[in-house]
């Protein structure tokens, strides 16, 4: 996404990856990752950007490394800095040829503490130089939603750059000069803890009218009439109000349980962010309950799961909410048809024979039940009449249903 975007703005950009088959398909103007324009950048800015597994031939030809690696959990919910370890060796071994000053930039989320701590000593130590006197670091996190990540690179709300020193700063402002946001200058732990921040704050929205949503469900009134009335106070908003069975995806699991884990090892309590998680946990079996009030005994009964992805337009299913949903059906001896737009290679990699995958949703619609998963606009087109419907995202065509439920309204 870094790359794409930034090439879009006439930068020359060199991808380093370790994956050769996703170094072809950039090359090729391919996009190895679902994500709405993305491919179209690539192609438009073709002569901008071109893909590489050698990491001395990007070097040696650019002024500035981006790290983007991941930073998945560990067993016990701590982050793993072995990609960001594996990227800053290498970058320091070629650092070490150049006569000339270069900036690296940690654009990955890292607990605060880590480009100071961790990737500043490996920097130093295999690139027998000093950070700050003969090459520069930065800290430039991102804050990207799937599915929608080329339109907030390209217009977000603010840009962070936490940095080590002076050069290094001045130089990134300038790669962001062109757009019209502000940018906010940090130093590097600053820029960390503010992306972990606004990840923490966003997932504590979503579960806090979750958690009303449950009250509102069991008085009978809408949850969405609810959210609509907090969201007019300006110190509130409406934005991640929307109620339903949680979140998932790429970054809230890791970062909250990261966070966790770092409070915890420092001897700090986190009791919100404890709680944000748990009532994540439960939110998705609330429509296992509700189908249970319509259909007691689920062994051997066909359900029908529309939508496999975390969210719509992407085809991550990374912490989706259809996977505690398809492990407790599983487990309860239902059969289970699914169907998603983009992400059924995916899931068949979690259960390639206990779900039979549909090549449309109509024929889900076949199915003792339905459960929708995820808010799909596809999904909205759908005839549910006599249907029984058990809905987790507020498709508001599928109370036509012969028997509707929402999650919580």
């Amino acid at each position: 996404m870094t790359g794409a975007c930034l090439a879009k703005y006439n930068h020359k950009i060199i991808c380093v990856d370790i994956n050769r088959e996703k170094v072809d398909m950039i090359n090729n103007q391919k996009s190895p990752i679902y994500e709405k324009n993305l491919e179209e950048i690539l192609k438009e800015y073709k002569e901008n950007i071109k893909a590489t597994t050698n990491y001395e031939e990007a070097i040696k030809n650019s002024e500035i490394t981006f790290i983007c690696v991941g930073t998945p959990s560990n067993n016990d919910g701590s982050i793993n800095l072995d990609y960001i370890k594996e990227s800053a060796i290498e970058i320091a071994k070629q650092i070490k040829k150049l006569d000339r000053w270069h900036i690296v930039v940690v654009k990955s989320t890292v607990i605060p503490g880590t480009s100071e701590k961790f990737v500043k000593p490996l920097l130093e130590k295999y690139s027998g130089k000093k950070a700050g006197i003969d090459f520069g670091l930065a800290m430039n996190p991102e804050f990207l939603r799937e599915g929608v990540a080329v339109d907030d690179f390209l217009h977000p709300d603010r840009i962070v750059i936490g940095a080590l020193d002076e050069k290094s700063n001045e130089i990134l402002k300038k790669i962001y000069k062109d757009f019209s946001k502000p940018i906010i200058e940090t130093n590097l732990s600053e820029a960390e803890m503010i992306k972990y921040a606004s990840n923490c704050f966003l997932a504590t929205k979503i579960s806090f009218i979750n958690e009303i949503g449950t009250i509102c469900k069991l008085i009978g009134i809408d949850t969405y009439k609810v959210a609509d009335g907090m969201g007019y106070d300006k110190r509130i908003c409406r934005a991640f109000l929307n109620s339903g069975i949680g979140w998932g995806g790429s970054c809230f699991p890791k970062d909250l349980l990261a966070l966790k884990n770092y409070a915890e090892k420092n001897n700090i309590k986190p009791y919100i962010i404890e709680n944000i998680i748990k009532r994540n946990d439960v939110q998705p079996l609330i429509l296992i309950d509700l189908l249970k009030k319509h259909i007691p005994d689920i062994k051997n009964k066909t359900i029908g799961i529309l939508g496999l992805s975390f969210k719509p337009n992407t085809d991550d299913i990374r912490y989706s909410r259809s996977i505690p949903i398809v492990k407790k059906l599983i487990k309860e001896g239902a059969k289970i048809i699914a169907y998603d737009p983009q992400a059924i290679d995916n899931f068949r990699k979690l259960y390639p024979d206990q779900i039979t995958y549909c090549n449309d949703s109509d024929e889900v619609l076949k199915s003792d039940a339905i459960l929708i998963i995820t808010e799909w606009d596809e999904f909205k087109k759908l005839d549910y009449t006599g249907k029984i419907v058990i809905d987790g995202r507020r498709i508001k065509e599928a109370e036509k249903a012969k028997i509707y439920e929402g999650a919580c309204w």
